[in-house]
């Protein structure tokens, strides 16, 4: 049986991303994610891997889609200002089905803003911030053992569908350090390798689960590889019904799979007369506070998204027509409360506590939130 450790968030993250296989990381340094790079110069060298510090963010991801498309588990990390520099080949992946890991470490903005301090701001980057109609893959740990598992699942999702899969984390979790215990057996995923006569290959084949089979350069398979709308054969089009029914596909993919994508942990919902929505940092102590408001006679429960983007919307629509009040929140004026007042079609109120002043949001201020917002529910 695996003996606990303790683990930095950052290490977990190496250490997540070399136990499901990755063997290449391009990155360049940047706080507070460096650690991510700084554990994995040490770890991929005994793994059999390469690590390349690269010019800059932009540089980082070619890399890590070049060692893709090369056969390799390829990941990069970095934080707000890098992640801004990540958009076009994000973008370039997503319409190349490029399998790949961006973990973003969450600091404060917009530009440098606050280097060392904890933020949520990039939730709404992460989802719409490369251009044109495209589904995205985003995951939210909250603890140490939650970044090594949501790591692992990453290049899990990335090899399933083909596309890039972010993780996105703040400066806290990061930086934590806590014991955990590190799984011993893992369930991997690898991607579908191409098979057959090599003449006969068409990279973008249609599947029947829309995932088409991937060859690596060198495998004897030539292939064609742009971020141009192209046909089944990888070449670029401009024929309007191929290249619609390319982004349908590429949608579909994902949006078909959600059930397979999606993941929530509701915490004392059940019976709630009123629900926190929170994740990463804030998710973890809203669960204290929740905790500490039902010891006090107050019936409130945890929405926690551990999957961000597809966003749980059904696991929201559900909880509004039980519950009178959800409190959304967030390190950030206001990114993920549209989309729960979406969700909630009209069912509950919904109240956002937002703050992007660099400050983590303590169990003791939630519960106090939650005092207040149960005492005006109650109100006639």
């Amino acid at each position: 049986m695996a003996e606990a450790q303790l683990v930095q968030g950052n290490e977990a993250c190496a250490l997540g991303a070399v136990a499901a296989g990755c063997n290449f990381y391009g990155g360049y340094p940047i706080t507070p994610s460096s650690g991510i790079a700084e554990q994995m110069v040490r770890f991929l060298p005994g793994a059999d891997g390469v690590f390349v510090q690269m010019e800059d963010e932009i540089a980082s991801l070619a890399a890590v889609i070049g060692a893709s498309l090369a056969g390799s588990k390829a990941m990069t990390a970095t934080s707000g200002p890098g992640f801004s520099l990540m958009q076009e080949h994000i973008g370039y992946a997503v319409m190349a089905e490029v399998p790949c890991v961006i973990v973003n470490v969450m600091r404060g903005g917009p530009s440098t803003g606050m280097p060392t301090s904890p933020s949520q701001g990039d939730m709404m980057q992460a989802r719409w911030g490369t251009h044109g109609d495209h589904s995205a893959i985003v995951l939210a740990p909250s603890s140490v053992g939650e970044v090594y598992e949501l790591t692992v699942r990453a290049f899990n999702l990335a090899e399933r569908f083909r596309t890039p899969v972010i993780v996105v984390y703040d400066e806290i979790v990061g930086h934590t350090r806590e014991s955990v215990v590190l799984p011993d057996a893992l369930e991997i995923t690898d991607r579908v390798r191409a098979e057959g006569d090599p003449e006969e290959f068409r990279p973008k084949a249609i599947t029947p689960n829309g995932v088409p089979p991937q060859a690596a350069f060198g495998d004897g398979y030539r292939f064609h590889v742009t971020g141009l709308a192209h046909d089944e054969r990888g070449f670029p089009t401009e024929d309007s019904q191929v290249a619609g029914a390319l982004l349908t596909r590429l949608h579909s993919k994902v949006d078909d799979h959600e059930d397979e994508i999606v993941d929530v942990e509701t915490f004392m919902i059940d019976d709630a007369d009123l629900a926190i929505f929170a994740y990463g940092i804030v998710g973890r102590s809203a669960r204290e506070a929740v905790m500490e408001a039902r010891a006090s006679g107050i019936k409130a429960g945890l929405i926690r998204p551990r999957t961000v983007w597809p966003f749980p919307a059904e696991h929201i629509a559900r909880a509004a027509e039980q519950v009178d009040t959800i409190i959304v929140a967030e390190m950030n004026l206001g990114q993920m409360i549209g989309e729960v007042e979406r969700a909630a079609q009209g069912q509950a109120e919904i109240v956002g506590h937002l703050r992007a002043d660099g400050e983590p949001m303590t169990p003791a201020h939630l519960l106090a939130l939650i005092t207040n917002v149960e005492a005006d529910r109650k109100q006639p």
